[in-house]
């Protein structure tokens, strides 16, 4: 293969780009849109065929955050080999700090007109705001709390499960007890959080209203930014020296740690990146569908995350990207014509992706640039090839 940097003296982020040809499908797709559908939503009317509903605009915004959210997961999977089944449990996180944000901000707007404390805490009679309220109605804190607190989460989970060598399917167990704990916190009233009901109706977010498509579409642009540059940062870190003893230690992990390498802090080190990708992605998505409730705990919606990757493709990153977009499509449109038969459907699907498609849809067609991930039709071209030229020899 063409070693693109030596050859163009380019810099490492542009020669490894340049080589990843589905990743730069996808940002150059990210890019578009990021262009065209706010603009088609702002400024083409209502009238026109080229017109971007509201509602669309919102429903794309929600499924480039479920792509950075499948995205994080294929980090760790994909290249590293740990099955985590607590992602949920960082998105959620993230969108918790941003609901505080937005809930600091509505004031004396809510129900109640208590301009200190969210409607739900007067509903509980509650005097003062908790201490750890404090601080979110500065935007910038929010953000850094919701990359911050999925972070150290996962650090600190991490730290003890990786030291522990606790691998394979303990950790998913783990992982998922892990999230259905923090469902179960989250639930309870004298959390501060909302209970049940979790936080809503939210007004506006710096200052601009929530409601207006000016608004929506900004959000829009920023999934589309940081979905972008999440993917280069993880590619970096595949491409990187690091990224290979990643890969090493998914397919032989036993080995790498009796070369020498502390196997813990590159799993420790990967696992935190990646859950502060999902701590920005729940970040952006609250916002956008304006409720966030513990229901996003819920250990189903992390099995559903692994689907997603599964379906788009495990270790290509651009591959969870498309799996995302194309099981979230899928319940969208059976939830609204036939509710009952999504779940069916949805582990339909799984079991033929895990039958007929062990590498995904991406999988299905021509490779993009990688000689491992390459597609069923050019494996069978060259299985023909090779049958023939074994022919030809034996004649």
């Amino acid at each position: 293969m063409t070693d693109y940097r030596q050859k163009y003296q380019m810099t490492p982020v542009v020669g490894w780009l340049l080589q990843d040809r589905g990743g730069m499908i996808l940002l150059a797709i990210l890019m578009a849109a990021a262009i065209l559908i706010p603009t088609a939503n702002l400024l083409v009317p209502e009238t026109s065929a080229f017109h971007v509903p509201t509602w669309m605009l919102s429903l794309l915004g929600k499924y480039l955050c479920y792509a950075l959210l499948a995205l994080s997961v294929d980090l760790i999977w994909g290249f590293c080999g740990i099955l985590s089944l607590g992602h949920g449990a960082f998105f959620a996180l993230g969108g918790y700090s941003m609901g505080m944000y937005l809930m600091r901000q509505i004031g004396d707007r809510g129900v109640y007109g208590n301009p200190e404390l969210p409607d739900f805490m007067v509903f509980l009679n509650w005097t003062e705001l908790p201490w750890y309220w404090y601080g979110f109605d500065m935007f910038w804190f929010s953000i850094v709390m919701a990359m911050f607190v999925p972070g150290l989460l996962a650090f600190v989970f991490g730290f003890l499960a990786f030291r522990s060598r606790v691998t394979g399917v303990y950790l998913s167990i783990i992982t998922q007890a892990m999230t259905y704990a923090l469902l179960l916190a989250f639930f309870r009233n004298d959390m501060g959080f909302g209970g049940n009901n979790g936080l809503t109706d939210f007004k506006d977010i710096l200052g601009y209203s929530l409601q207006s498509d000016g608004t929506r579409s900004g959000l829009f642009v920023a999934s589309c930014v940081f979905l972008g540059i999440c993917y280069i940062v993880a590619r970096g870190i595949t491409q990187s020296r690091l990224g290979k003893v990643l890969i090493a230690i998914r397919d032989a992990e036993s080995r790498v740690r009796f070369t020498g390498y502390r196997v813990e802090y590159y799993k420790l080190f990967v696992f935190t990146v990646s859950a502060v990708m999902a701590g920005i992605a729940g970040a952006l998505y609250v916002p956008q569908v304006g409720i966030i409730n513990p229901g996003e705990f819920a250990p189903a919606l992390s099995i559903e995350i692994v689907i997603w990757v599964a379906v788009g493709g495990r270790g290509t990153l651009y591959g969870a990207v498309l799996g995302a977009f194309i099981v979230n499509y899928a319940k969208t449109f059976f939830t609204g014509v036939m509710p009952d038969f999504w779940l069916f459907f949805l582990g339909g699907l799984f079991i033929a992706v895990t039958l007929f498609l062990p590498k995904g849809v991406i999988g299905a067609v021509p490779a993009f640039g990688s000689p491992d991930r390459q597609s069923i039709l050019t494996t069978i071209r060259k299985r023909i090839a090779d049958r023939r030229a074994n022919e030809g020899g034996k004649l």
